[in-house]
């Protein structure tokens, strides 16, 4: 699914080059910048920023002001490449700073927070820290990065990230504790016929009636990409 050039990984509105970054494109991102409600935001949050891609899906999907956090410095000096050759940076920054001290500095300012969190818990780990810190949640445990969101966000804003399925009723324990409620949920499966490995969450701060719940297969039983998802992610990838 990664169009591949010899700078960069190339949409249809931007490109990325994610060579420095410790998390690279990939398909987790893409679905949740594609199935996130940002339309009608103002200010948005990209917590764990990386390359930028989050930000600038947000950002071709909405007219917000986006800020992108991260606490690898070289993924931060990347995104700002990234944002700067994009459409849009004048509405983009980045900062090397971690949640907590973004949230201890900030006031409830968010009207969308978008994150794919690292989100292993006790594993074993990479040789390499950086690597380590992107993908386990040791800095950012998830009760932290639920208080941080309820602190940032908005009365009516709106948190949504991206999950394996055990992490993500870990993290919907936290949230609730926090003050956080699911409010829109979209159950990933690599292929039609298969288990769902991926969630996809909305969360808001107060409860909803009902939580609208959906499933999407990305590939068919024989390999091919699914309407559902052409469609999800049509108007970035260059091949649907």
């Amino acid at each position: 699914m990664r169009i591949f050039t010899a700078m960069a990984f190339r949409f249809k509105q931007f490109s990325i080059e994610d060579t420095a970054c410790t998390m690279k494109v990939g398909t987790d991102s893409v679905l949740l910048g594609a199935w996130a409600a940002v339309n009608g935001s103002s200010k948005i949050l990209d917590i764990g920023t990386g390359c930028g891609i989050l930000a600038l899906m947000a950002a071709q999907r909405s007219e917000a002001g986006i800020i992108g956090i991260d606490i690898d410095a070289a993924s931060v000096e990347a995104a700002h490449g990234n944002f700067s050759r994009s459409p849009w940076s004048g509405r983009l920054t980045a900062f090397n700073l971690s949640l907590q001290d973004f949230c201890t500095k900030n006031p409830p300012q968010f009207d969308h927070i978008l994150t794919n969190p690292p989100f292993f818990v006790n594993s074993l780990k990479a040789p390499l820290p950086s690597r380590n810190r992107a993908r386990h949640n040791d800095e950012l445990p998830f009760p932290e990065l639920a208080e941080c969101c309820h602190q940032l966000l908005k009365l009516e804003g709106k948190l949504s990230l991206v999950l394996p399925v055990k992490e993500a009723v870990l993290f919907l324990e936290a949230a609730m504790e926090k003050g956080l409620y699911l409010s829109r949920k979209l159950e990933i499966r690599p292929y039609t016929h298969r288990p769902v490995n991926r969630m996809l969450m909305e969360f808001r701060k107060n409860p909803v009636a009902e939580i609208a719940t959906d499933w999407l297969g990305m590939r068919g039983e024989y390999g091919s990409y699914t309407s559902e998802y052409r469609e999800l992610t049509r108007d970035f990838y260059l091949n649907f």
